[in-house]
């Protein structure tokens, strides 16, 4: 039976969890703040910087980075408190503060170790209290009043463990387990109340509600002080979250309370201790476990985990609903009626009482798609997948079954017929006796009809992928008469409304306005200007209950309205991206709330609800950071003094400056624009950079600037930071002045140096003139050495003429002389009378008479030639030589064969014979090595 109660319980519990519009949730993992998990402690100072105590340290967030500051002996930080310009944090054995120095960097100072009185053993110090002119740090077992005038620290001692202290305007009030609460009077502590629930059950925290004390317990609840009796004070926490344990807690500026507890998140009660929202890990907090509660100076609720940090936008005009468990799906149509909020989703037609947090519940019948939900004449019509209901309460009655109904329009000036775009066409739905029912098809249109509607006695519908079809009907609305189709306006995602009147085309590259006159579409100047081509997301656009068109852009929901004047619109841009808005891209939905200005936007995880009126433009600044400087040459950044007005050294020109916004906003985060006048005077891009670097800066002034944009305000200041960079040491003054010395001096040098110059010149054209004359009289030497030349050449000629001539003169005879022995021993029997006539044939053809004509022709020709050859060979024969003079000639074997009197195959050898004595290896060409000698 407990099991059971326990169960539902439990579903109890999540209904309540899953049906809440939560504010906006920033969360941030330890990955992203870069220190450990549980955060104990959290303070704000007055540049709305956020400091936390960590286990690692302490944790600073300007709005755009996270730095961590080790703990000074390396343990647990447990409490931080900003005090003017001090940060005062206590951890384990130790308890000082922090101060920035001239570089903008916290430097811890220690006051534990400046008493004469030790902390006790493994004391940490869990709670800090700002009160005059002393600040109280709390461990479980003392107090330590420090005198920020004196530095002197007193404690005050308590028997049995010391949870917390409170401060509640000019009192100060702890409590000690078993003994009850106690107030710090002059040092000293007095008790004020012992009840047995504030005895036995930790306080976690006091706050003062006009004369009255409100205690909350860890355990037991709320607790009311009044005329000296403390009484239970009735909350939620008890009707609602029995047995919940509590383990911070803060009153918020609006008298609301947030409560913090160890499992089950955050839950924030009004005055009267009634439920407004339950927050845990279910609907978006990062974890359950809320081990510090703190409120800044823009009412966002910061919330220190067991396991990262979060913050709630709880005075933002967003509020999300998301469909965690998956039940209701992505929302598609959403409409008020009857007391009560329908959502159409691709899982079915979903309801649930206005104001109330219960669960969404479905209405059987409406499995799947829904397409469009619309209120004609106090009538609520579904379009869905498989037809056209008529939603009656928590009841769905179908009244068309043709398939895919996109949308239902009302027909002008005939109120008992309605036209309904379909899958495959148009069909019409008539009021018979208080019935509604299927009429008709519309005869000669079977195209997707998703986005229509009607102008007269025309029906314009936009097919995203085919053009804008414009169908002439008939009065009756039983066929179309004719179709035109304009092609050139057709793009993904495009859209068609009609608005004041006129109908309008949204596509990629602006809105159009249809002119019926012509049946084409004009540009609209006006409804262009709210997105261009790169900011363009989808066509699709809606007109709410009040008249007002929406548009949607990938930056911003465009609101159009009527101006003061008639035929004029104003446009109001509500800044929230596409990314934030989670839209369903090409089915963008809106729906009016009861109350004015508020209207529900549709999400692929369920809806937005927005308050169009919270959207105004709050003043903020932009913060210069830190700035670093290095030099080229070691690339290591050192901080620098932002006051300092002394000029860098000319090697140390590189910065690196920080900038930020202190604007806690988890759906408008701050881009930055800087220039830096003196180099690049132009503005940089919006970017969510933070951090600007330059690099091998010349020397000059220079002055950085920086402002940022969160939506579309621009930060009501522009900070700034000069510096300069000091000429190099080579364009210095006492450089310079020496610079014109030399040039003067130099000057000087260079008239001399013209008047030697011009003293050389004369000289040298007497020189020149001589010269010319020895040249002229050498010109005239070479060509008459140039005529020799030629004498010899032609000499040569000639010599070589003669070899030529001589050498085939005794190929020639030879030849003969052979000729003549081979007919005389063929021809005659009688050899011994031919004897005398063959020796004298040997003997001439063997004489040396034609050896040395030919020498001495040879000689006369290539006289150098004989020379190198004995030089390089001088193993060389005569007859080896003779051989190698007749191969400089170029001559055949057969050629030399009859001048050395032997066979062609004996030249062959003696060649053989002649490579082998020059030592020529066996691929080297004998002729050629001749010739190249």
């Amino acid at each position: 039976m407990l099991l059971r109660i326990l169960i539902c319980f439990t579903a109890f519990f999540s209904q309540i969890v899953y049906s809440q519009e939560i504010p906006p949730i920033q969360n941030y993992s330890p990955a992203d703040y870069r220190a450990e998990n549980q955060n104990w402690s959290i303070s704000q100072d007055d540049d709305k910087i956020m400091y936390v105590a960590n286990n690692k340290g302490l944790l600073e967030f300007n709005g755009a980075d996270w730095t961590l500051y080790p703990s000074p002996n390396e343990s647990i930080m447990r409490s931080v408190k900003v005090v003017e310009d001090r940060i005062y944090s206590g951890s384990y054995m130790e308890f000082g503060y922090w101060t920035k120095d001239r570089f903008g960097i916290p430097r811890y100072t220690s006051i534990a170790s400046t008493m004469e009185r030790p902390p006790l053993e493994d004391e940490e110090f869990w709670g800090i209290l700002d009160f005059k002119d002393w600040i109280l740090f709390q461990s479980l077992k003392r107090i330590y009043i420090y005198n920020t005038k004196t530095g002197a620290v007193s404690t005050i001692d308590a028997e049995n463990t010391l949870y917390r202290m409170f401060q509640l305007g000019n009192e100060v009030f702890y409590q000690e387990n078993g003994k009850g609460v106690f107030k710090i009077d002059n040092g000293k502590a007095i008790p004020i109340f012992d009840e047995e629930v504030l005895r036995t059950d930790e306080i976690i925290n006091i706050f003062k509600v006009g004369e009255n004390l409100i205690f909350v317990t860890k355990q037991n609840g709320f607790f009311e002080a009044a005329n000296g009796m403390v009484k239970k004070f009735q909350t939620d926490l008890d009707r609602r979250f029995s047995g919940m344990s509590v383990y911070s807690a803060e009153r918020l500026a609006d008298g609301t309370y947030a409560i913090g507890t160890i499992s089950d998140g955050l839950i924030i009660l009004n005055a009267e201790g009634e439920l407004l929202n339950h927050i845990n890990q279910l609907n978006g907090l990062r974890n359950n476990t809320v081990l510090s509660v703190f409120e800044d100076s823009d009412n966002n609720i910061w919330l220190g985990l067991d396991n990262g940090l979060s913050y709630l936008n709880v005075k933002s005009p967003i509020r999300i609903y998301n469909d965690n468990k998956g039940v209701v799906g992505s929302t598609y149509s959403a409409v008020l009626h009857d007391g009560r909020l329908y959502l159409g989703t691709n899982q079915g037609l979903f309801y649930r009482a206005i104001g109330n947090d219960s669960e969404f519940n479905f209405i059987k019948g409406t499995e799947g798609q829904v397409w469009s939900l619309k209120e004609i004449n106090g009538t609520l019509f579904c379009g869905h997948h498989s037809g056209t209901f008529i939603v009656e309460g928590q009841n769905a009655i179908k009244i068309a079954g043709v398939q895919g109904t996109w949308k239902i329009n009302q027909v002008p000036a005939k109120p008992n017929l309605l036209l309904q775009g379909n899958y495959d066409g148009l069909y019409v739905l008539e009021n018979r006796e208080g019935q509604w029912q299927m009429r008709n098809k519309l005869e000669g249109f079977a195209n997707s009809a998703r986005h229509f509607e009607l102008l007269d006695n025309q029906i314009l519908v936009n097919h995203e992928y085919q053009g804008v079809f414009i169908l002439n009907v008939d009065d009756a609305l039983t066929k179309v008469n004719s179709v035109s189709m304009d092609t050139d306006i057709r793009g993904s995602d495009s859209g068609i409304i009609k608005f004041k009147d006129a109908v309008f085309y949204a596509y990629k590259n602006g809105i159009l306005k249809y002119q019926p006159s012509s049946s084409s579409f004009i540009k609209d100047t006006t409804l262009s200007r709210v997105y261009d081509p790169e900011d363009y997301v989808s066509g699709k656009m809606t007109v709410d209950k009040e008249g007002n068109l929406w548009i949607f852009s990938n930056s911003s929901i465009n609101i159009v309205t009527n101006g003061t004047l008639a035929d004029t619109l104003l446009i109001n841009k509500v800044s929230i991206s596409e990314n934030v808005r989670n839209d369903i891209i090409g089915y963008e939905n809106v729906a009016s709330m009861e109350k004015a200005g508020n209207y529900l936007l549709g999400t692929t995880t369920g809806y937005m609800l927005l308050d169009i009126n919270g959207f105004k433009k709050n003043d903020f600044s932009v913060q210069l950071g830190k700035v670093a400087n290095s030099s080229r040459r070691s690339l290591k950044w050192e901080y620098i003094d932002k006051e300092l007005d002394e000029p860098f050294k000319s090697d140390r020109n590189h910065f690196r400056l920080s900038f930020f916004t202190p604007k806690y906003r988890r759906y408008f985060t701050p881009t930055y624009q800087y220039q830096l006048e003196g180099i690049y005077d132009t503005w940089s891009e919006w970017s969510e950079n933070s951090i600007a670097t330059f690099e091998n800066l010349p020397f000059g002034e220079y002055t950085f600037r920086v402002r940022a944009k969160i939506g579309n305000t621009i930060s009501s200041n522009t900070a700034a930071y000069s510096f300069k960079i000091a000429r190099p040491w080579y364009l210095s003054n006492t450089m310079i002045f020496g610079y014109v010395l030399a040039c003067i001096f130099g000057s000087y040098l260079i008239h001399q140096a013209y008047k030697r110059h011009y003293h050389k010149r004369q000289l040298k054209l007497i020189e020149k003139n001589k010269h010319e004359m020895e040249l002229a009289k050498a010109q005239n030497e070479k060509e008459i050495i140039k005529i020799k030349n030629e004498q010899l050449q032609e000499e040569f000629r000639s010599k070589s003429n003669e070899l030529a001539a001589s050498t085939l003169s005794i190929i020639r005879k030879n030849e003969l002389l052979s000729k003549v022995k081979e007919q005389l021993i063929a021809n005659i029997e009688d050899r011994n009378s031919i004897k005398p006539i063959i020796r004298i044939i040997d003997k001439n053809i063997t004489q040396n008479d034609d050896w040395e004509m030919f020498m001495e022709a040879f000689n006369n020709a290539d006289r150098k030639f004989l020379k190198k050859l004995k030089k390089e060979h001088p193993n060389l024969s005569p007859n080896d030589v003779r051989l190698c003079a007749y191969l400089r000639l170029n001559l055949s074997s057969k050629e030399i064969a009859p001048l050395l009197n032997i066979s062609v195959r004996s030249v062959e050898i003696k060649r053989y014979r002649l490579r082998k004595k020059m030592g020529l290896l066996h691929d080297d060409n004998l002729v050629d090595y001749i010739m190249q000698l």
